[in-house]
């Protein structure tokens, strides 16, 4: 709504000492004088301020938008602005001077009827009918119109306001989160020395009705109450409940003009209206601040808060005149105000207890150990899928009147629960805001997570937070009821008043890290012939106090703030083809091969272990007439054991062995063995990075291992896997060749060891290395230099310390928490608090045994059934031509 600008008011003279009767109304015949009076009253509505600068007009400069808020119309049949008294006048249409004043009692009378006695546009509504009765006072004073005319019409009585909403019913420290985020962007502005937005005043008449008619189709419509924005619940110290009566108690209070006297004191006044204010008072502040730090927990008892209220009171005496109004209501007010603390400090607490007995608990509640106050972030159990845990924050903690301790916690909703558009992409571990606040146990909290805001994910991770623990991204808010995802401005608001000025350290990485959104995960529930004009689908709920089972995508358009997906990654450019294979002459079929054996090579295990041979080059003979079939591969989709690929057994021993990786036969390097003659093979030297030399019929097949599935492998008794090859998770291996020459196991059921000719070669290169000591003069241990010798001692002392401290570290830390447990028992019980621990500890035993005896039950259980489904193999053989069909 624009105000009047020059251009406009000076309109209004030139019809009134130009124009004359040009286009006048038929009929029409007041006289200039009093037009000129109706010019008067009209600037003096534009021109009016109050103290702290709020202009009462505004919201009444133009008529409510009927496209925007129909239902406006349906209540005020007569909608009436200060444009249309303009427009009026401009166009000698007021044929009485009756006419004129009527329209004016019509503007607050139509926003007293359609608003709240609390709202804006309301009180408004009363500035605006005291100037207009102020002005018509003097104009009959002044004999320009008659007494009659100076008296405001009766247009009926006020409707009484129709019943709130459970969450219109929240005073002003329930603000939505946009006007959080508002007032954190003015704060950071302010301490970064940049300029604060100017605030807005009450709620405008456009605010109060997109509210009302938004109220009405709630009311209307039958919508699924799980969907539903809440907040968290009361649930105040008797310290703050004595503070928000004080604010209420001095609302009552008005002036002779009949204006609520702290109406002047909500806020401070704007600076660049009023910049000499903030030179002369240096510790300016307003209602809307000391709201702002009872929220915030910033309060530590009446007595101060009062002081703030005496500071309030002081710097208006202190800057406005003594026979000013607002200096005599700050007089007035102080002295009641500090009536009222004294008349709440003399209640006892029990007088504040909450609805349903509930007693707040704000040092937070002792569980399973651990310690959950507002602000934590955490796990809670999922009726709906055990494997994702509800992702939320606590906002509130108390303890209700069977002793019962409960947390309220908003709950962050994973994407695969939201309803969203189908090119919609989320960062991996993405979360979302949303309006759900509800209740749990403080049982169904499962353990510790953190989200953090999408600007400090990329930069680090919570300074001492467990690795083990999840934690989450989060970028946006989520509205439920119409489906969008709003980008979150101030990460602060989203958090409880209680931490919003409190930070946590971080571990930085070494730089920023790039975190590449990915699809929704729902994409494969779009169908193929829905249309952009479909209506959203619904989500599946399941459990009352749960999130939803699983949310939908559509092919709606793109909410606004929402980018466009990425594009693709380009394919990698075309490769060239590889060149021609060599022909060579192939050997005859009566050329009998010869082989090394990979003993030979065995010796050369520690110089070759991370070297791979290149791959085998295939020769073929066109002449030849009885090739050999290629060998098939196995392949990895089937049901049999899964391939790999390796270069070269170093040692097969129980607990290690080399092995490489690779997806297909050019990777691996072979070395054929003498007993494998099933195949037709080709003399093949040992080399390093080289091709397979000679003639060969048919591609060399690498060496191939495979591993049983863990249910398979599961099902061999432990004793028979130990006499076999294991991979690192305990899983028997299986061989594409027989071992090596091995020496037979030194013990009965051992794995077998390495061959003769390594183990040969290990002692030569040992004596070597004694003879070259000998030669150096080191050959004996006594010869050693003395820092030899003394370095081991002192490494044993050194640990020997380090041991010694790590007690006294625990035993420090152990008392410190003894000390602060001690410290929440005295907090939350008082004189008793020996009693509470004793009670607490006797709970978390029974609890812990409990948890226990169910391990021990689950155990026993997985046993039996395990045993139930075991089938022995002692006494039976295993043979590759079991497992592998080409043999």
């Amino acid at each position: 709504m624009a105000s009047a600008s020059p251009r406009d008011n000076a309109s209004v003279i030139e019809s009134l000492e130009t124009n004359g009767t040009e286009g006048a109304k038929v009929g029409s015949h007041l006289p200039d004088e009093q037009l000129k009076a109706i010019k008067r009253i009209i600037d003096s509505l534009y021109a009016h301020r109050e103290p702290d600068g709020h202009d009462p007009s505004k919201v009444f400069h133009r008529k409510v938008n009927k496209r925007a808020m129909p239902d406006y119309y349906e209540v005020i049949k007569e909608p009436v602005a200060l444009s249309t008294l303009k427009y009026k006048l401009q166009n000698r249409e007021y044929g009485r001077f009756a006419e004129f004043v009527r329209d004016c009692a019509l503007i607050p009378h139509n926003a007293q009827t359609y608003n709240r006695p609390e709202a804006g546009a309301y009180q408004d509504a009363l500035v605006i009918r005291d100037i207009m009765e102020r002005e018509l006072k003097q104009l009959a004073e002044e004999n320009i119109i008659s007494a009659q005319d100076a008296v405001l019409p009766n247009l009926g009585e006020i409707p009484p306001a129709s019943p709130r909403l459970a969450e219109e019913e929240e005073e002003d420290e329930d603000e939505d989160d946009e006007d959080d985020e508002e007032e954190e962007a003015d704060e950071s502005a302010e301490e970064n020395g940049g300029k604060r937005k100017r605030r807005r005043g009450p709620r405008s008449q456009i605010a109060t009705v997109k509210r009302d008619v938004a109220a009405k189709e709630d009311r209307g419509t039958d919508s699924d109450p799980r969907k539903k924005r809440g907040r968290p619940p009361r649930v105040d110290t008797p310290m703050e409940a004595r503070i928000k009566a004080i604010l209420k108690g001095i609302r009552k209070f008005k002036n002779d003009g009949g204006q609520i006297m702290v109406h002047q004191f909500e806020k401070l006044p704007d600076k660049t209206a009023m910049p000499e204010y903030y030179q002369e008072i240096k510790e300016p502040i307003a209602i809307e601040l000391i709201k702002r730090k009872l929220k915030r927990k910033k309060y530590q008892s009446v007595d101060h808060f009062m002081r703030d209220i005496d500071t309030m009171f002081n710097n208006a005496q202190s800057y406005n005149q003594d026979e000013s109004q607002i200096y005599k209501d700050a007089v007035l007010l102080q002295r009641e105000t500090q009536q009222l603390a004294d008349a709440e400090k003399s209640k006892p607490d029990a007088e504040y207890v909450m609805e349903e007995g509930r007693l707040p608990l704000p040092n937070g509640i002792l569980h399973n150990g651990e310690l959950w106050k507002v602000g934590d972030w955490i796990h809670i159990q999922n009726p709906n899928d055990v494997t994702k845990p509800i992702v939320a924050q606590i906002y509130r903690t108390w303890q209700d009147s069977e002793g019962q301790k409960w947390v309220n916690a908003c709950w962050y909703y994973r994407p695969e629960q939201t309803v969203h558009q189908y090119e919609k992409h989320f960062y991996p571990h993405e979360v979302v805001k949303t309006g759900q606040y509800r209740d749990h146990h403080i049982d169904e909290v499962i353990d510790r997570c953190f989200v953090m805001f999408c600007t400090r994910y990329s930069r680090g991770r919570p300074r001492g937070f467990p690795k083990n623990k999840d934690v989450y991204v989060c970028d946006s808010r989520y509205n439920e009821e119409k489906h969008k995802m709003n980008k979150i401005k101030t990460w602060a608001s989203c958090l409880p008043d209680e931490v919003r000025d409190k930070d946590y350290e971080m571990d930085l990485f070494d730089g920023p890290k790039k975190t590449k959104k990915v699809p929704t995960p729902l994409l494969h529930m779009l169908k193929e012939e829905e249309m952009e004009t479909d209506e959203d689908p619904k989500v599946r709920w399941g459990a009352d106090n749960a999130p939803p089972i699983m949310g939908a995508v559509h092919k709606g358009p793109r909410d606004e703030n929402q980018s466009p997906p990425p594009e693709p990654t380009p394919s990698p450019p075309p490769q060239p083809p590889p060149p021609p294979p060599r022909q060579l002459p192939a050997a005859t079929k009566y050329e009998t091969p010869s082989y090394r054996r990979i003993s030979e090579v065995d010796a050369r295990m520690t110089n070759t272990l991370d070297r791979t041979a290149a791959p085998p080059t295939t020769y073929s003979n066109q002449s030849q007439a009885h090739n050999q079939p290629q060998i098939p591969q196995y392949n990895s989709q089937t049901a049999s054991p899964a391939a790999i690929q390796y270069n070269q057994y170093a040692s097969q021993s129980n607990s290690s062995y080399a092995q490489t990786q690779h997806h297909g036969p050019a990777g691996a390097s072979y070395h054929p063995s003498q007993s494998d003659a099933r195949y037709p093979q080709v003399p093949q030297p040992y080399r390093v990075n080289s091709a397979v030399p000679g003639p060969v019929t048919n591609p060399v097949r690498p060496h191939e291992v495979f591993r049983l599935s863990e249910q398979a492998n599961a099902q061999i008794p432990e004793e028979i896997r130990q006499q076999y090859q294991q991979d690192e998770h305990g899983n028997v291996l299986f061989f594409t060749v027989p071992p090596v020459d091995v020496l037979q196991p030194t013990k009965e059921g051992s794995a077998m060891g390495h061959t003769a000719r390594y183990l040969a070669e290990k002692l030569r290169r040992k004596l070597a290395t004694k003879e070259k000591r000998t030669a150096e003069g080191l050959a004996e241990d006594s010869q050693e230099p003395q820092a030899k010798r003394t370095k081991p001692r002192r490494n044993e002392n050194l640990e020997e310390q380090i041991q010694g401290l790590r007690e006294e570290a625990l035993q420090v830390l152990i008392n410190q928490i003894q000390d602060g447990t001690e410290v929440i028992y005295r907090n939350l019980y008082g004189s008793q608090w020996e009693q509470g621990a004793k009670m607490e500890e006797a709970e978390t035993a029974r609890r812990q045994a409990e948890f226990r005896d169910k391990i021990a039950a689950a155990a026993d259980l997985m046993r039996m059934k395990k045993e139930s489904e075991t089938i022995s193999m002692t006494g039976t053989g295993i043979y590759l031509d079991d497992l592998d069909p080409r043999y």
